[in-house]
């Protein structure tokens, strides 16, 4: 019987969307190992050698059960539907739809507007700053008012969802990298701080993750 080659994330250390994908891999209780992918000082992502791995040039990517998987939410997709338990998806379609906003309000409307790649297309950089602070500002806000109708301990009642994933990376870069002030945010504020103690995200924050390489 042929063995499956290792499970490998590509990744950055600071990066979202690749922190996304290592709480789920942590959280299924899947080995892996993460080889890191310079994004911003070597922008290694535009290697002939990575664009092989994937022709987007952008992390995560996952090799698992013998492919390559690109895009958080598709990995992330994978995993729950083939390593089920533990589940990051709620019981009912009501709970599915609540979980779906919080996620697209992240992955669609915050982190694509303040993406790495979009500093070229300003003539300064602080102007590319003014403009990535202002749609992040904007979807923190969308996720207060989201927060109302589904939050208990975790963004959906009380079980950690995809949701969760999506969250906690993109409000951590709200507040590292665009010195946003969370106290407008009564809900957001409380459940960042509460999501940050949970073994899946203590275990696979950046900070934690730099530190071992």
């Amino acid at each position: 019987m042929a063995l499956k080659t290792p499970t490998i994330l590509y990744g950055f250390w600071l990066s979202s969307c690749t922190w996304r994908v290592r709480a789920a891999l942590h959280l299924k209780k899947i080995p892996y190992e993460e080889r890191s992918v310079d994004i911003v000082k070597q922008q290694a992502q535009l290697s002939d050698q990575f664009r092989a791995i994937n022709p987007s040039q952008k992390v995560p990517a996952l090799i698992i059960d013998d492919t390559t998987i690109v895009e958080s939410m598709a990995i992330i997709n994978y995993l729950e539907d083939t390593r089920p338990i533990p589940t990051l998806t709620p019981p009912t379609p009501l709970l599915k739809a609540r979980m779906q906003e919080i996620c697209e309000t992240v992955v669609s409307g915050i982190q694509p507007l303040q993406n790495i790649g979009l500093k070229s297309y300003f003539d300064t950089e602080d102007k590319c700053k003014a403009f990535t602070k202002h749609w992040t500002k904007r979807g923190l806000q969308s996720l207060e008012k989201l927060l109302q109708n589904s939050a208990g301990s975790f963004c959906i009642g009380d079980q950690l969802t995809k949701a969760d994933l999506c969250l906690v990376p993109q409000v951590f870069n709200a507040v590292t990298r665009h010195e946003l002030d969370l106290g407008e945010y009564r809900i957001l504020s409380k459940l960042y701080e509460k999501l940050l103690k949970e073994e899946t995200f203590a275990e696979t924050h950046p900070n934690k993750v730099r530190g071992r390489k």
